[in-house]
């Protein structure tokens, strides 16, 4: 059950050559793969672009229809693995997942695959998550690519020029005999747009057309001395071919324009960035017409010098916009008009930052130091500063509107989650046990690091909250307390860090959260849903892993029962000379549930059925003001309002119209022995009779004790 279905979209993917395909960035790279007549996908779940396995879940008729292999991939190293179908044998395939993360994940099966090369066609499309609405650590699919001489491709935001680019992938890789990485940005994949639609094609080889005989090449594998050949044939034999084929096949563009003296050299997937910027200041016109001349790299790896050399020759100066660092195609630039003794000044990070996401404000300022400095020909000395400074004069204007800054939002989590109530007992169990090192993990519960818990020293990686504690685990008082989502268990956490700590008889305590899904990134099924993403029961279990690697200690509780969670998680603490204690806290991810049950519900109100809603309150008589619950539990609906009463200045607790009925606010409020101020409230939809005299019989009892 993925938080986005495409179920509706995806009967688009059939039109044939001839038709126009619109809709999401992500719906066009796929139809773009169906095109190009791969044999097999697979990928693991992540930003947008690993929607990517979402779509060709929801397309399984028409992956049936042409024999295409889809593959749930356990984590990203798996999913570049496979890729080794195509090392052997003439046929295509691609993966999908998220970067950075993902592809250091993937790096071990990536270095063996870029050495040993590809008969067919390999395809790496990886979410280039990078800048403000990033989730993870600030770094570039580039360094990835260059050390393991994997061609990249950084697509203009353009649906037709997406698609065109994942065909053109394929041709590169069988071209060079090597595996070609895409990166997508967010906004890519969320893009929406039109295009030329071609008819699908099936593979060379697939399901319906299998395989004859294996193939063996000792030459492929990847042990000496074949792994020395393997290196000479990527500089002398598949570099060249791919320069051959990148310029031949014109992956990258040129766009003219009357300021001839200058120009910009810029990742295609900042295309749509800085036609906006220069537009704000009158450089661009709506149809994205731009005054400067552009080259556009829609593959930045490898770079084709004649390609620099001639838009670069007869300018003064040139702009390189390049995201991120460090500065690769600035310098590779520099490089090749060095060696070609063509005089034109290369500007770059000395006028945009050397690191974060290139904005249009960003992109603004860079364009006016660079104009500073060149002075283009035919453009007035301060016409392009004016309307910089203008820009600016307006973001002043907006701010002197609003009044102050608008304050910052840091991530937290959802209304019921069911990992809230484990960090309020962690806080809990602190007060009786001392002060816990916390080993945290990637996925929802890292926003736990953040107020109102504070919880987490570390995070190392998906999967690696108990591996990160072995250094720590035998020098603290108290064991390390280790964090990890059911999603990071299956991803590697059961390798690299149940088994490890049992076979090296390390102690410590392992608190998984099983919420039943992968969901922050969106809901997909995991082992522990208890199904596949083909909804095939997957019949596999939390504690029967952990006892199969020899876990003595393991105890599951329900998120929601604080009081049972403090006293687990407290013998947990102090059972020393145990091993690894694992504490299993269960419960599903209150999203996932809102949006199964939710329709059903709505369905049964329409057909007239009684239906009971909880909810939860504070009465404001008994509220002491302290506020201790909401530092507690930290659920965004529970919050603060003026007191009804006159006489009372200080703010009173108060649950708004978000509760979705979790009881954890009143759970803690227990647990913790504070105020008894959380009542339970059941509203009743639909009442019967028998419902609507015990009310009355209440009210008048109620008002006659009142009275």
């Amino acid at each position: 059950m993925p938080e986005r279905s495409f179920q509706s979209e995806v009967e688009q993917l059939r039109i044939g050559k001839g038709g126009t395909f619109e809709g999401e960035g992500i719906l066009a790279v796929t139809k773009g793969l169906l095109q190009s007549g791969i044999s097999y996908v697979g990928g693991y779940q992540g930003a947008p672009v690993s929607a990517l396995v979402d779509v060709l879940s929801d397309a399984s008729g028409l992956l049936d229809e042409l024999g295409i292999h889809l593959e749930t991939c356990a984590n990203e190293a798996g999913a570049a693995a496979m890729l080794s179908a195509s090392v052997n044998y003439p046929i295509r395939g691609a993966v999908t997942f998220k970067s950075i993360v993902g592809t250091n994940v993937a790096s071990d099966a990536l270095s063996n695959l870029a050495s040993a090369g590809v008969v067919g066609g390999a395809l790496i499309i990886v979410g280039e998550d990078y800048g403000e609405g990033s989730s993870i650590i600030q770094e570039r699919s580039h360094a990835i690519a260059t050390k393991s001489q994997i061609w990249l491709m950084d697509p203009r935001p353009d649906l037709q020029k997406i698609v065109d680019t994942v065909e053109r992938a394929f041709e590169l890789s069988e071209a060079s005999n090597t595996p070609v990485m895409m990166e997508l940005r967010i906004r890519a994949c969320h893009l929406i747009g039109r295009f030329n639609a071609n008819d699908n094609r099936k593979g060379s080889y697939s399901r319906l057309n299998v395989i004859p005989e294996p193939v063996f090449d000792k030459d492929r594998i990847s042990l000496p001395p074949a792994t020395y050949v393997q290196e000479k044939l990527k500089v002398d034999v598949r570099w060249p071919a791919a320069i051959q084929f990148l310029r031949e096949a014109g992956i990258n563009e040129t766009f003219s324009g009357d300021l001839s003296d200058v120009g910009f050299v810029l990742q295609g997937g900042m295309y749509n960035h800085v036609i906006a910027a220069l537009r704000t200041i009158g450089l661009a016109d709506d149809f994205g017409n731009s005054r400067i001349p552009l080259l556009v790299l829609n593959c930045v790896y490898p770079l084709v010098p004649d390609q620099i050399e001639s838009f670069c020759s007869g300018k003064r100066a040139v702009l390189v916009i390049e995201e991120g660092q460090p500065n690769y195609i600035e310098q590779d630039i520099k490089v090749i008009l060095s060696d070609a003794g063509i005089p034109t000044k290369v500007s770059g990070k000395n006028c945009l930052p050397m690191a974060g996401e290139y904005v249009g404000a960003v992109l603004l300022e860079g364009f006016g130091k660079f104009f500073a400095q060149t002075r283009p020909a035919n453009l007035g000395s301060n016409d392009a500063a004016t309307a910089v400074r203008s820009f600016k004069e307006n973001g002043r204007k907006a701010l002197d509107i609003l009044g102050q800054p608008v304050p910052s939002r840091p991530p937290g989590l959802c209304t019921g989650c069911p990992e809230r109530p484990v960090f309020s007992a962690l806080k809990l169990v602190e007060e009786q046990v001392g002060k816990l090192h916390v080993s945290a993990d990637i996925g929802c519960h890292s926003f736990a690091t953040l107020e109102p818990f504070k919880i987490g020293n570390t995070i190392m990686g998906y999967g690696l909250g108990l591996a990160s504690s072995v250094g720590l685990s035998s020098m603290m008082k108290n064991p390390v307390v280790s964090i990890m989502g059911d999603g990071g268990f299956w991803h590697q956490g059961l390798t690299t860090g149940v088994a490890n700590h049992v076979f090296n008889k390390d102690e410590g305590v392992l608190v998984i959260l099983k919420n039943g899904y992968s969901s922050a990134t969106g809901h997909q099924h995991i082992p522990s849903t208890g199904s596949n993403s083909r909804d095939q029961a997957s019949e596999m279990d939390l504690e029967r892993a952990l006892r199969g690697v020899g876990v003595k200690w393991i105890e599951t509780v329900g998120s929601y029962r604080i009081g049972r969670l403090i006293n687990t998680l407290k013998r947990a603490i102090l059972a020393r000379g145990k091993g690894l204690r694992v504490v299993i806290a269960e419960g599903e991810c209150m999203l996932a549930r809102q949006r199964r049950e939710r329709p059903i519900a709505d369905a049964r109100l329409k057909r007239g059925e009684r239906m009971i809603k909880t909810r939860f309150g504070v009465d404001e008589a008994t509220c002491t003001g302290d506020h201790s619950c909401i530092r507690l539990s930290g659920c965004p609906t529970l919050t603060i309002k003026s007191s009804s009463d006159p006489l009372r200045k200080s703010p009173v607790a108060h649950v708004n119209n978000g509760c979705v009925g979790c009881g954890n606010c009143g759970e803690v409020a227990h647990a913790a022995i504070l105020c008894p101020s959380f009542y339970k409230a059941d509203i009743v939809q639909n009442p019967r009779f028998i419902d609507r005299m015990a009310h009355r019989i209440r009210g008048r009892v109620i008002g006659y004790l009142q009275g």
